[in-house]
Order: C-alpha cells, then sequence, then structure tokens
C-alpha cells in the first residue's frame, strides 16, 4: 500500500465583527473531522486577553503599544504549541487559527508596526506569506448584510456597523499580499457563505468534494493596458517580485511549476502541480518548501520554458482581492509589456464588473484563452513550431466580460499552430 505523506495545513480565519468566523470555525472543523483528518483550533488571543479586563480607553498610548506586542508575542507562542502538536500528530492535520499574525497591524500605526518588526527580529514575509498556508477573510454583515449585523452574542463586541466596516476593511488589509488569501463576502446567503469558505479551503488542498459544496467561484483573469497609473492611485497595495520556473514531469498532461515570490530580501518557496480535470475541475496540489529543498528541485527545470519574472501588486478593491501581474524581461518577446489582472470571484458578470478596478485599463477578459496561461507564455518556441503548447488546462467557456473600451488588445496572439 502507498505511504502517503502526511499534510499539515494552516489557514487563518479573519475578518471583520459579526462575519461569522465562530460558525465558520466551527463547520470546518466538523467538515474535516468527517473526511478523518485531526483539527486543532487556535483560540483567538486578543478575545482571552481582553476577557480579563483590559480596556484599550484606559491605555496610554505606550502601553497600547506595548499591549499590541505582547499580544502578538502571546499568540505566536499559542500557535506554536498547536503548530508543533501537527507535526507530531500522525493523520492529516488542520490547525484553524481564529485571527493570525498580521491581524495586530490592523490596530496600530504603520510606524508603529514597523518599530515591533525590527525591535523583535520580525518581517512581514515569515509572519504573513511563510507562517499560514492559507488566509480566508469572512467580510463582516456590516458590509453587505447590514440587517444580520448584531453584537448581542459576543461579550467583547460594541462596534456600530459604520466602525464594523471600518474594522472589517483594516482586517483585510493587513493580510492584503500573502498569497493564498480568500474574502468571502455577502453576495450569497449565509449558508452558501460558509460553504463557499470551507470550498476555498478544499480547494487550495485539492480534496474533491463532490457536489457538497457547490459554487460558482472561479478564478478570473484580464488583460490590462498599460502604462499604470501613478502607484498613489492604487488603493493600499504589497508588491512583491515573483520568480516562475517550470520543472520536467513524466507526463505531459501533469505540470508542475516552482514559485519564489518575497519582498526587501525575504522569500517564500511553492511547488505547484497542475493535474487534468476531475469533475470539470482542474486540480492544484500546492506544497510549502524551503530555501534548501527549492535550490534542489530547480536542477528539474524544464529547458523549453524560458524562467518568467513578474512584479505582482496585491490589493483590495471593492471586497474584492485582486492580484496584478506585470511581466518582466528577461522574457520572449510575446510577454513583453503584458499586465494581467487576477481575481476569484463567485459573482456574476455584472455585479463583478461593477468591482473591477476603474483605474485600470481593462482590454479585454481572457480568462480560459490557452493565449494568456503562464504555462504557454513561457515556451522558448514560437507557439506554431512547438507541440507543447497546451489546452489541456484552459477552455472555459463561460460567457465572459465584455470591456466597453476602444483599446486594441496586447498583440494578436497566434495559437493555431499549438497542439
Amino acid at each position: 500500500m502507498e505511504n502517503k505523506e502526511k499534510r499539515i495545513y494552516k489557514v487563518v480565519l479573519t475578518g471583520g465583527p459579526c462575519g461569522g468566523k465562530t460558525t465558520g470555525q466551527s463547520r470546518l472543523c466538523t467538515f474535516f473531522e468527517n473526511l478523518g483528518w485531526k483539527v486543532f483550533r487556535v483560540p483567538e488571543t486578543a478575545t482571552v486577553l481582553l476577557s480579563g479586563g483590559i480596556k484599550f480607553s484606559d491605555l496610554s498610548e505606550e502601553e497600547g503599544y506595548k499591549f499590541q506586542e505582547n499580544l502578538l508575542k502571546t499568540m505566536l507562542q499559542i500557535e506554536n504549541t498547536f503548530f508543533e502538536l501537527g507535526e507530531s500528530c500522525s493523520r492529516d492535520c488542520l490547525i484553524i487559527c481564529d485571527r493570525g499574525a498580521m491581524d495586530a497591524s490592523a490596530f496600530i500605526s504603520r510606524d508603529k508596526w514597523e518599530r515591533m518588526m525590527s525591535a523583535n527580529g520580525w518581517n512581514s514575509v515569515e509572519l504573513r506569506d511563510n507562517r499560514y498556508n492559507q488566509i480566508v477573510h469572512l467580510v463582516s454583515a456590516a458590509n453587505g448584510a447590514e440587517d444580520f449585523y448584531s453584537t448581542e452574542d459576543h461579550a467583547c463586541r460594541s462596534e456600530t456597523v459604520v466602525l464594523a466596516r471600518e474594522l472589517d476593511y483594516n482586517a483585510a488589509a493587513a493580510w492584503v499580499g500573502h498569497p493564498y488569501f480568500d474574502v468571502i463576502d455577502n453576495s450569497t446567503d449565509f449558508e452558501t457563505k460558509i460553504c463557499r469558505m470551507i470550498a476555498s479551503v478544499c480547494q487550495k488542498l485539492g480534496i474533491d468534494t463532490g457536489d457538497r459544496l457547490t459554487t460558482n467561484s472561479r478564478k478570473r483573469k484580464f488583460l490590462v493596458r498599460g502604462p499604470l497609473p501613478d502607484d498613489s492611485i492604487f488603493p493600499p497595495f504589497q508588491d512583491f517580485d515573483v520568480v516562475h520556473n517550470y520543472l520536467q514531469t513524466s507526463t505531459p498532461s501533469m505540470q508542475a511549476r516552482l514559485r519564489k515570490r518575497g519582498q526587501k530580501g525575504h522569500w517564500s518557496y511553492i511547488h505547484t502541480i497542475r493535474k487534468p480535470k476531475m469533475r470539470g475541475q482542474v486540480v492544484e496540489v500546492k506544497t510549502q518548501l524551503t530555501h534548501r529543498d527549492y535550490i534542489n528541485m530547480l536542477a528539474q527545470r524544464d529547458d523549453s520554458h524560458f524562467t518568467i519574472f513578474k512584479r505582482r501588486r496585491c490589493f483590495l478593491d471593492n471586497n474584492q482581492y485582486f492580484q496584478l501581474d506585470i511581466y518582466r524581461e528577461p522574457c520572449h518577446p510575446r510577454c513583453i509589456g503584458l499586465i494581467l489582472l487576477e481575481t476569484y470571484s463567485a459573482l456574476d458578470n455584472g455585479a463583478l464588473e461593477k468591482c473591477l478596478p476603474k483605474f485600470l485599463t481593462l482590454v479585454e477578459e481572457v480568462t480560459g484563452n490557452p493565449a494568456y496561461s503562464m504555462f504557454n507564455l513561457s515556451l522558448r518556441e514560437e507557439w506554431n513550431k512547438t507541440t507543447k503548447f497546451c489546452r489541456a488546462f484552459q477552455g472555459d467557456d463561460k460567457e465572459k466580460i465584455k470591456i466597453n473600451n476602444n483599446e486594441s488588445p496586447h498583440e494578436e496572439r497566434e495559437v493555431n499552430g499549438g497542439v
């Protein structure tokens, strides 16, 4: 019998007041326990401390800073206790964190956060990107489901709707930049919202849930016309340097790649395997790597592909999480000047179109278009001369958003010469 490698998956549930975290944590726990996983639930550190009689209004500015610093230290230690238990567990293990390290940054100024990082030898890439596998933000009912917003069932909650919206945005903004950040909004009823949350975790893990968690959330991709507007026009964002390398695989029906992603000299590393469609969905299995593992796996690089270099800008706009990929040289001429905007959404075309960033010039939606697949974009050979051009992971024939502008596409892309 084949021995499967044990999985430890660390997910943060965060969000504004009355977003469904408590219910979501319970439902996520039950779902994975029914799959045979061991589930640990890390309690919210702030609730533990605040229930001991601490009131922010009674603290001086410096006391408030020290409280946040000690809260974060306490949180990290509590989490580490559960993380170590996960390592020693013999079963697949899901660790659900009720908020995570970056949530603390939502409650202090940027200068104080940087001061705290420096004083403790921390950095945002480690605390945000490398510490947790996935972040799920459950949008507050105060934003889109106001009739259901209530503070009655939470001893430590007293926020007005207006304040709850502000806290919700700040909590989401704190995690902008994490490579696997899902925003679960209130565009559906609450039961569907919870199912979407569970489905987002299962999707990242490559777990087939059949039709138990049916949602219509999918990846949407748009071609952007440059030049980009000035940075001051963007909402708060995080920029990353990203490097992709495709690896050799034993079968052409599977793709494997390495991703190196970093800020200010701090890096995270991911190995991704894309498998053929199952139940109509492409399955991706992602594994976090150490730097040493990354270097070793680079030896399997597929020389028929260019290394892809990008600047990736992550931001929130209209409760939607976006990634803007700006391709950089050296690259194939087909990638020069290429800018692609990506998001995951369950919204219909009309609702999503209203959420698209108005400060960007969108040319067309290219979801499912093999000419904008990174695998094909990175091929060294011309598409009309190669046998490696791939359509297997594309073919999204759902109706796309029609962009109303007079811009011409990035370039005329001939794909008829592929396989």
